[in-house]
C-alpha cells in the first residue's frame, strides 16, 4: 500500500495540507493579535467621542442607511471616515483575509470529509484513515486545530473589537460587492461570543460550545476522531516515558487535543458519566492545568465547571489528599533530583564511556527532571488561575504549600536540566557521526591484535618464553578472521556474535593457562576491550536522541516561561556567567518551534518561512528582554561613574606630598565597575530609552512663562504623523524597530513627542498676534512692550542641543504643519466664503469695476473702501491662517539658514559637493525643458528623491519655493486675495527704521508673515493668478495716485506704500527680476516711493 503522506497518495496530501495551513493560519492570528489598532477598542472618552460615529458593532447590519445618512449629513465626519480608511484599510484587509482564511479553513474541512464518505479518494474512506497511523493523526489534528483557532481568535480579539473590524472593513473594501464574497458566512462565525479575557469577566453561557457549532461538522467524524483520542496513543509517545506515573505527561499532547474536541460534542461532558471518568482516569489522574497550543494555558477547573459530567469527574482528581500526594512528590522528586543533576554536570563527569555505559539512567533521570518541571511550572502559573476564583485560588495556595515551591530552585532545576540535555544530545550527536568510524577502528585493532598472537605462537615472532603452539596460531587466526567479518550494516548479528567472541577469549585465557604471560594476557585484555567499545558503539541509536528531544519538550513553558525573567535577570545581575547555561534553556524552548512547524515542511508549503520568523522572532525578543539587564546594569554603573567623577573624585593640586597620593588615589572610590561583554542591541536599545527620556522630561514647558522657558532649557540639555492624514504606524515606520523601540511616553500636551511641544513652544513665543518680526535683525520683539522675545540664536541653540537631525526634524515638522494649515484654509474659503452668494455678489461686482486691469479705476477709494468694508466679517480668520503659514516660513528660512551654515563649516566638501550637483541637476532638467531629446531621470529613478532629502539637510533649499500642496482650479481667487491685502494696508504703517509695522498693538498684523504667507499660498496655484492678483496691486496704485494727482494732494497715500512696499517685499522674497513688478506700476512711481523711504 502506497504510504499515506507519500506525494503521490492524493488523500493524505490533500488533508496533511489542511493541517499544515491550520498552523500556519493560527500563527498569522497570533501575529495580528498584536497590531490590532487601539482605536477599534473605543476605551478613551476622546476615541468614542471621535470615532463613535464611524466605528459600528453588527448593529450596523440592521440599518445601514441610518448610519450612512448620518455620516453624510455631516461634512467634517466624512473628511474624518475618510481618513480612517485611508490609515487603516491595510491592517483591516490583513485582518479580514486572516479571518476569511479560518472559515475557508472549516469549508475545506467539510469538503475533505464528503469527498471521504463520496469515494473520491479510490479505496480510501474516513474508517480506512483513522486506522493509518498518520491519517489518524492528521484528522485528530485537523479538528483540533480549528477549535484552537476559535479560541485564539476570542482570546486574543475581543469579540466587539471584532465585529467593529469586520463591519470597517465591510464598508471600506469592495468586499460587498463582490458576487463571490464570504463576508456574511465570517461575520455569522466570528460574531461575538460575549467572552472576555479579563480577570473576573463572567463566562457567557453555552460557551464555547455554541460558538465551535456555529458550523456544523460531520458529528460521525467528530465522535470517531474523540473515539480515537479516548482509547489510542496516537503519537506512540509511551514508549518514551515508560514508567506508569509518567504516563499522563506522555499523552499531554493527545489531552490537550482531547479537551478541546470535546467542546464540539458537549453532550459528553455534560451527561456522560462514565467516558468523562475514562477520559480523566487516562489523562488527568494528577494534572489539571494543560496547555493547549504553545504555552496557550487553561485550567480544567474553570473549563470544565459548567459540565456535569466532566467537573463529576475531575472531583476525583481535585481530591485535598490527591493534590497533597501529587504536590509531595513532585517536591521530593525536585530534592532529590537537583543534586544528582548538579553531579553529572561537574567539569570531566559526562565522558564518552560513563554515557554509553549509563544511557538508561542518564534517560530516566532527564525523564524525572521534565515531568517535575512540568508539572511545577503548569500548576504554579499565575496565568492559569482566576484571582477572583475563591476554589482555584484554594486549590493554587494548596499546591503551593505541599509542593514546598520556591521558583528560583525550579528554575535553577529547569537551567540545570537544559544544560544536562545539551551536553548529552551534542556528546550524543557526535558519536553518531563517528559511530561507523570508531565501530571500524575498533574492529580492525581487535583483528590486528588477533593476527599478531597468532604469529606470536607460530614461533616466527620472538616474544620471551612463549613456545610454538600451531593449535593456538591456527585459533587466533580463526578469530582474527572472525572479528574481520563482523558487518555494521547487520547490527543485531554483529552484537550477537561480539559477545560470543568476547567470551571465547575469556575461555582461552583460561583453559590454555595464558595469564602465566602477562604479554600475552594484555593482547588480550585489549582486544577484548575493543570488542566491548564495538558493542557499546553498535548501541548508539538515533532512537536516544528521539525520545530525548520527546522528553525535553518546553513547548508548555512558551508564554509562562516569561514569570521567571526577574529571577533570569537577577541571576545574571549577580553572574554573568549564567548567560552560558540560559543559553542552554533557550535553546530549549526553541525545540517548541517542532510543534507548528512539523506539517508545514512536511508538505513543504510555502508558509514555512513566514511561521518560523514569527516564533523564532518571538522566542529572539524573549531573550533580548532577558539580557537587556546587561545594558541596564552598565548605564547604571556609567551613572555612578560619572556621579563619582563629578561630586566624589577629589581635583589633585598641582603639588602633592607624596604620603597623601593614596588618599587622593580614592581607589576603593574608583574600581567598584566590573565591566563585562555588553550586547549591542542591548546598549542601543538602552541609549534609546535613556536619551527619549532626557528628551521628553527636558522639553516641557509652561506657556504661561514669562519669559519663555525655551532658551535655558535647551541650554540644560516625529512628531510628523499627527499631521499626516495616511498616518504611519509603528510596524510601518522605518525608525520603529521591535528590538530597539523607541518609547513612547503619555503626552502632556497635544504633541505626542518632544520636537512637537519644542516647535509649538517656538510658534507659541513668536506668534504674529503678539510679536512684530523685523526681517533685517532677524529677531522678534514683543509688540506691546517692544523688548526682544527672540532671535536667530535660538535655531543655533537647537542646532548644539538636539544636532542636525533634530534641526531638521523640526523642519520637516513644521512642513508638515504648512501643508494642514493650508489644506484647512482651503477648506475653510471653499465651504464659507465661496459659497456665501452674498460674498460672491461683492466679488462679481468688484471684477466688473475693476475691468479691464490695464486701466484705471474711476472713484477708486469709494470702490474699494466699498469692497473692503462690505468683506469686513470674513479677514480675521483668514488672516490668521495666512500668518500662522508665513510665520513658519521666517521659522523655515532661518533653520534652512542655520543648517547651511554650520554644513559649510563643518563639512565644506559635502556643502560644495551637494550645490555643484543641484545646480548641474537643475541645468540639465531646464535643457531638457527646452529640448526634450535631451536626458531626464526617469520615474523609477530615485535620484531626485534622494538628493532633496541631503539637500534639506544642508539647507539648500528655499522653503518659499515649495509646492506644498496640490490645488484645483478656485473662482475669484485673485481678487479674493487682492481685496485681503487691501482689507489689512489700514492697519500698518511703514516706519523708515524698521519698515512696516503694526499701527495699533489691539488690532495686530505682522508685515513679514503676512507677505510670506501671501506669497506661500499663491505659489500653490498656476502662476496665471499670481498675474492677475500682481495686476489688481498694480491698477489699485496707479488708480489711487490718479486720484491723489487730480485732487492736488502732495503726499502719497499709506496705502499705497504698503502696496508698493509689498511689491517690493514680493521681488525681493521671490528673487525676480525688478521687471515683474514694473510691468504694472510705472518706474516713475516706484522712484517718487523710494524718496518718501
Amino acid at each position: 500500500m502506497v504510504d499515506f503522506l507519500a506525494e503521490n497518495n492524493l488523500c493524505g496530501q490533500a488533508i496533511l495540507r489542511i493541517v499544515s495551513r491550520g498552523n500556519a493560519i493560527i500563527a498569522e492570528l497570533l501575529r495580528l493579535s498584536e497590531f490590532i489598532p487601539a482605536v477599534f477598542r473605543l476605551k478613551d472618552k476622546s476615541d468614542q467621542q471621535k470615532y463613535g460615529d464611524i466605528i459600528c458593532d453588527f448593529s450596523y447590519f440592521k440599518g445601514p442607511e441610518y448610519y450612512e445618512s448620518k455620516l453624510e449629513a455631516k461634512p467634517e465626519l466624512q473628511d474624518l471616515d475618510e481618513e480612517f480608511r485611508e490609515n487603516n484599510i491595510e491592517i483591516l484587509t490583513r485582518f479580514y483575509l486572516a479571518f476569511e482564511s479560518v472559515h475557508k479553513y472549516v469549508v475545506d474541512l467539510k469538503r475533505y470529509l464528503d469527498d471521504l464518505n463520496e469515494g473520491v479518494y479510490i479505496q480510501q474512506t474516513l474508517e480506512t484513515v483513522l486506522l493509518n497511523e498518520d491519517g489518524k493523526q492528521l484528522l485528530c489534528e485537523a479538528l483540533y486545530l480549528y477549535g484552537v483557532m476559535l479560541l485564539v481568535i476570542d482570546q486574543k480579539m475581543e469579540g466587539e473589537v471584532r465585529e467593529r473590524m469586520l463591519v470597517s472593513y465591510y464598508r471600506y473594501s469592495a468586499a460587498r460587492s463582490s458576487a463571490d464574497s464570504n463576508l456574511d458566512d465570517i461575520c455569522k462565525l466570528l460574531r461575538s461570543t460575549g467572552y472576555s479575557s479579563h480577570p473576573g469577566a463572567k463566562r457567557p453561557p453555552n460557551y464555547p460550545e455554541s460558538y465551535f457549532q456555529r458550523v456544523p461538522i460531520s458529528p460521525t467524524f467528530i465522535s470517531m476522531v474523540i473515539g480515537r483520542l479516548r482509547s489510542d496513543d496516537i503519537y506512540n509517545q509511551v514508549s518514551a516515558y515508560p514508567l506508569p506515573e509518567h504516563r499522563s505527561t506522555a499523552l499531554a499532547t493527545q489531552a490537550a487535543m482531547l479537551c478541546v474536541c470535546l467542546y464540539f460534542t458537549p453532550s459528553i461532558l455534560h451527561t456522560q458519566q462514565a467516558k468523562m471518568r475514562e477520559i480523566v482516569d487516562k489523562y488527568f489522574p494528577d494534572n489539571w492545568v494543560i496547555s493547549i497550543y504553545m504555552g496557550i494555558t487553561v485550567n480544567l477547573v474553570e473549563a470544565w465547571e459548567p459540565y456535569k459530567a466532566a467537573k463529576t469527574a475531575l472531583n476525583y482528581t481535585l481530591d485535598t489528599a490527591n493534590i497533597k500526594e501529587q504536590a509531595g512528590r513532585y517536591s521530593a522528586s525536585v530534592e532529590s533530583l537537583r543534586p544528582q543533576v548538579q553531579q553529572l554536570l561537574k567539569e570531566g563527569f559526562l565522558r564518552e564511556e560513563i554515557v554509553l555505559d549509563n544511557i538508561p539512567k542518564l534517560l530516566n533521570c532527564l525523564r524525572d527532571c521534565n515531568v517535575a518541571i512540568r508539572w511545577l511550572m503548569l500548576h504554579t502559573a499565575e496565568s492559569a488561575y482566576d484571582p477572583n476564583n475563591k476554589r482555584l485560588r484554594q486549590i493554587k495556595d494548596q499546591v503551593i504549600n505541599d509542593s514546598k515551591y520556591n521558583p528560583k530552585i525550579l528554575f535553577q532545576l529547569l537551567l540545570d536540566t537544559a544544560q544536562f540535555e545539551f551536553i548529552l544530545k551534542e556528546m550524543f550527536k557526535q558519536m553518531l557521526a563517528e559511530k561507523q568510524l570508531k565501530w571500524e577502528s575498533y574492529k580492525k585493532e581487535g583483528s590486528e591484535r588477533m593476527m599478531e598472537l597468532a604469529e606470536v605462537f607460530s614461533g616466527v615472532k620472538p616474544l620471551t618464553r612463549v613456545e610454538k603452539n600451531e593449535n593456538l596460531q591456527a585459533w587466533f587466526r580463526e578469530i582474527s578472521k572472525q572479528i574481520e567479518s563482523l558487518n555494521y550494516e547487520d547490527s543485531t548479528a554483529a552484537g550477537r556474535k561480539t559477545v560470543q567472541l568476547i567470551q571465547a577469549l575469556v575461555e582461552v585465557q583460561e583453559f590454555h593457562q595464558l595469564e602465566s604471560n602477562l604479554q600475552v594476557c594484555q593482547f588480550l585484555a585489549d582486544t577484548r576491550k575493543f570488542l566491548h567499545q564495538m558493542i557499546r558503539t553498535i548501541n548508539i541509536k538515533e532512537e536516544v536522541l528521539i525520545t530525548m528531544q520527546i522528553v525535553g519538550d518546553l513547548s508548555y513553558a512558551w508564554q509562562i516561561i516569561d514569570s521567571f525573567t526577574s529571577i533570569m535577570q537577577e541571576s545574571i545581575r549577580a553572574n554573568p556567567f549564567m548567560v552560558t547555561k540560559l543559553r542552554a534553556t533557550f535553546l530549549k524552548l526553541a525545540s517548541a518551534l517542532d510543534l507548528p512547524l512539523l506539517r508545514i515542511n512536511q508538505v513543504n508549503s510555502p508558509d514555512l518561512l513566514s511561521v518560523s520568523q514569527f516564533y523564532s522572532g518571538e522566542l529572539v525578543a524573549y531573550v533580548r528582554k532577558v539580557l537587556q539587564i546587561i545594558p541596564e546594569s552598565m548605564f547604571t554603573s556609567l551613572a555612578k561613574i560619572i556621579k563619582l567623577q563629578i561630586h566624589d573624585i577629589m581635583e589633585v593640586p598641582t603639588r602633592l606630598d607624596k604620603d597623601k597620593l593614596k588618599d587622593y588615589a580614592q581607589l576603593s572610590a574608583r574600581y567598584e565597575v566590573d565591566p563585562k561583554q555588553l550586547l549591542e542591541d542591548g546598549i542601543r536599545k538602552e541609549l534609546v530609552k535613556r536619551v527619549a527620556y532626557a528628551l521628553h522630561k527636558g522639553l516641557i514647558f509652561n506657556p504661561k512663562a514669562k519669559p519663555s522657558e525655551l532658551m535655558p532649557k535647551l541650554k540644560e540639555m516625529q512628531e510628523c504623523n499627527s499631521f499626516l492624514r495616511t498616518k504611519i504606524q509603528d510596524w510601518q515606520s522605518v525608525y520603529q524597530s521591535t528590538h530597539i523601540p523607541i518609547p513612547k511616553y503619555p503626552s502632556v500636551d497635544e504633541s505626542a513627542t518632544f520636537i512637537g511641544r519644542l516647535c509649538r513652544e517656538i510658534l507659541r513665543i513668536t506668534d504674529p498676534k503678539t510679536t512684530c518680526y523685523i526681517d533685517q535683525l532677524n529677531t522678534w520683539y514683543d509688540m506691546r512692550t517692544h523688548q526682544e522675545v527672540t532671535n536667530n540664536r535660538l535655531f543655533s541653540e537647537i542646532q548644539d542641543t538636539l544636532g542636525t537631525f533634530g534641526l531638521n526634524g523640526l523642519d520637516r515638522l513644521l512642513c508638515f504643519m504648512i501643508v494642514k494649515e493650508l489644506q484647512n484654509f482651503l477648506t475653510v474659503l471653499q465651504k464659507n466664503i465661496l459659497k456665501d452668494k452674498a460674498v460672491v455678489d461683492i466679488f462679481k461686482a468688484l471684477l466688473s469695476a475693476v475691468n479691464p486691469v490695464k486701466g484705471i479705476v474711476a472713484n477708486a477709494s469709494k470702490v474699494y473702501v466699498n469692497a473692503v468694508t462690505k468683506t469686513q466679517k470674513i479677514w480675521p480668520p483668514y488672516l490668521e491662517a495666512i500668518m500662522k503659514v508665513g510665520q513658519m516660513q521666517i521659522l523655515r528660512q532661518q533653520i534652512a539658514n542655520e543648517l547651511n551654515y554650520s554644513c559649510k563649516f563643518d563639512s565644506k566638501h559635502l556643502a560644495a559637493a551637494l550645490d555643484n550637483l543641484n545646480k548641474s541637476l537643475l541645468s540639465d532638467i531646464e535643457a531638457h525643458y527646452q529640448d526634450p531629446s535631451l536626458p531626464y531621470p526617469k520615474e523609477d529613478n530615485t535620484l531626485l528623491y534622494e538628493i532633496t532629502a541631503y539637500l534639506e539637510a544642508a539647507g539648500i533649499q528655499n522653503p518659499l519655493n515649495k509646492i506644498y500642496i496640490t490645488t484645483k482650479r478656485l473662482p475669484y481667487f485673485p481678487i479674493v486675495n487682492f481685496l485681503f491685502l487691501i482689507a489689512q494696508l489700514p492697519k500698518l504703517q511703514n516706519n523708515k527704521s524698521q519698515g512696516m509695522t503694526c499701527r495699533k498693538a489691539a488690532d495686530p498684523v505682522d508685515w513679514a508673515p503676512l507677505v510670506l504667507g501671501l506669497l506661500t499660498l499663491l505659489k500653490q496655484f498656476h502662476s496665471r493668478y499670481t498675474e492677475q492678483f500682481l495686476a489688481l496691486i498694480g491698477q489699485f496704485i496707479r488708480s489711487i495716485m490718479e486720484q491723489c494727482t487730480s485732487q492736488k494732494i502732495p503726499d502719497m497715500p499709506s496705502d499705497v506704500v504698503g502696496a508698493l512696499m509689498f511689491l517690493e517685499d514680493y521681488v525681493r522674497y521671490t528673487k525676480l527680476p525688478r521687471k515683474v513688478a514694473e510691468a504694472h506700476v510705472p518706474s516713475f512711481v516706484f522712484d517718487e516711493f523710494r524718496t518718501v523711504l
